[in-house]
């Protein structure tokens, strides 16, 4: 289930939904970390700035004694603030600030300089990233003023993981809602599928069951089920014309044949030739078992109870068919083998079975040449049995392969052959009411019939 789940539509459509979500997410709130400490980096930026205008300007006005007043002033009220100053002579030497030392580092080209303060912070191990801006003074005195960045970045560093996390979340809570929401579908086209599979299977009067929740499933559910209605409606309407028409043809046939019955035995005691007679009883019998075969179908194709079910040794009935069909085989001279598992066992109506099988190793004797060779195969592996029928006749074309199961389909050089064309037609039929699978294939040459079947373990034969 979860297997189908992941390779769902509807799974594969909340997915792309969740990622396409998540990346908006992620567009919107990079967006907002990049508006945020953009913000908070031109604003510690801004900060430097008025500090270097206003220090500048007390230069000018009480020179370098009022200066140093200033500065020194601004530290002793703020000793442990982010502030950074340091005013040096021309050749560095450090005269007032907080900076024991010039920063060994080059300004960038907008004249900042990013360095590391050692011993900051109340962990005097703790080193912080400093953003400061320099510029010379009339006297050639040097003054740095810059701002101790650790909380900036800290607060950027919060935003980030604040920023993931949410990130993180929309995907969980969208996965999770995809998951769900296809679930949800899942069980909904699963209810469908399994109708539909119901129907497949011979039983017209399934239908899918209505939520009355007005959805658009719901609507899909109603239609359907209105198209089911008419179309049994329909099939029904065919399968008692066809009834009709074989049960009505069949009495007047019987009847047919047994006047022709009386007419060849008048013809024998008046010593007459009874050759057309009998060639008449023949057309007739013909005539009866296509009408005989054709109600055998429907009632196989209408079949939904399944009371002959039992538990069916295979091997035993290809025993059976094999035996049944052996003299006819050695009258051609053809070499008939079967090799079997004697452990395979089919939940399935043995005289149908019997007869579906009977239908596809006459087919082969039939067209098998004198002297050719069937083989018949019976396996299992993993609860999958298998029965191939294999000849050495002509075989059947690709392209026809799948239309010789439709009724009284022949091909053009079997039309010369007896026959109505219905073998197969009932061999489909009986495969469709056991949920098996048939295939055609080249057996080189030859045809290769397989038939494919879920079997039951021999264990499980007495426990009902």
């Amino acid at each position: 289930m979860q297997n189908r789940l992941l390779h769902s539509f509807s799974f594969r459509l909340a997915f792309t939904y969740m990622v396409l979500f998540g990346v908006s997410v992620l567009l919107l709130l990079g967006f907002i970390y990049w508006s945020t400490a953009a913000y908070m980096s031109r604003q510690a930026d801004a900060t430097i700035a008025a500090e270097i205008t206003g220090l500048s300007e007390r230069y000018d006005i009480d020179g370098l004694t009022g200066l140093i007043n200033v500065i020194n002033d601004r530290l002793s009220r703020k000793p442990t603030g982010s502030s950074i100053y340091l005013l040096t002579t021309t050749i560095n030497t450090p005269i007032a600030g907080n900076l024991n030392r010039w920063p060994a580092i080059q300004a960038d080209g907008e004249g900042w300089l990013n360095f590391r303060l050692e011993n900051a912070g109340r962990d005097k191990n703790e080193i912080h990233l400093a953003r400061a801006r320099s510029f010379t003074l009339t006297g050639g005195f040097h003054l740095l003023v810059g701002r101790d960045i650790y909380e900036l970045e800290e607060t950027q560093r919060r935003i980030i993981r604040a920023l993931i996390l949410g990130f993180v979340i929309t995907l969980v809570l969208g996965g999770f809602g995809g998951y769900v929401l296809s679930r949800r579908v899942m069980r909904r086209l699963e209810a469908i599928n399994t109708t539909s599979r119901e129907i497949i299977n011979g039983d017209l009067s399934r239908r899918i069951t209505l939520q009355h929740s007005g959805d658009e499933f719901d609507s899909l559910a109603s239609n359907l089920n209105a198209m089911l209605d008419q179309i049994e409606e329909l099939m029904e309407g065919v399968r008692r014309v066809s009834d009709s028409i074989a049960h009505d043809l069949r009495t007047p046939l019987a009847r047919l044949r047994n006047r022709l019955e009386l007419l060849r035995a008048e013809q024998e005691k008046t010593r007459q030739d009874p050759t057309l007679a009998e060639q008449a009883i023949s057309d007739a019998d013909g005539m009866l078992k296509t009408f005989n075969a054709l109600l055998r179908i429907a009632r196989i194709e209408t079949r939904q109870h399944r009371e002959a079910f039992n538990k069916t040794d295979m091997a035993a009935l290809l025993h059976d068919v094999i035996e049944l069909y052996e003299p006819l085989a050695e009258e051609k001279g053809q070499s008939l083998s079967l090799q079997a598992d004697s452990t395979v066992y089919i939940q399935g109506d043995r005289d149908l079975l019997f007869q579906s099988m009977a239908n596809l190793l006459d087919n082969a004797i039939k067209y098998t040449p004198a002297r050719g060779r069937i083989e018949i195969t019976l396996g299992e592996k993993a609860d999958k049995g298998w029965i191939t029928i294999a000849d050495s006749g002509p075989g059947i074309p690709e392209a026809e392969r799948l239309q010789v199961f439709q009724r009284f389909y022949r091909l053009e050089k079997s039309r010369t052959t007896p026959g109505s064309g219905l073998g197969l037609s009932l061999v489909a039929a009986v495969a469709r009411i056991h949920g098996m699978t048939l295939r055609l294939e080249d057996n080189q040459p030859g045809l290769r019939v397989r038939c494919e079947f879920t079997t039951i373990h021999i264990t499980n034969i007495n426990k009902s």
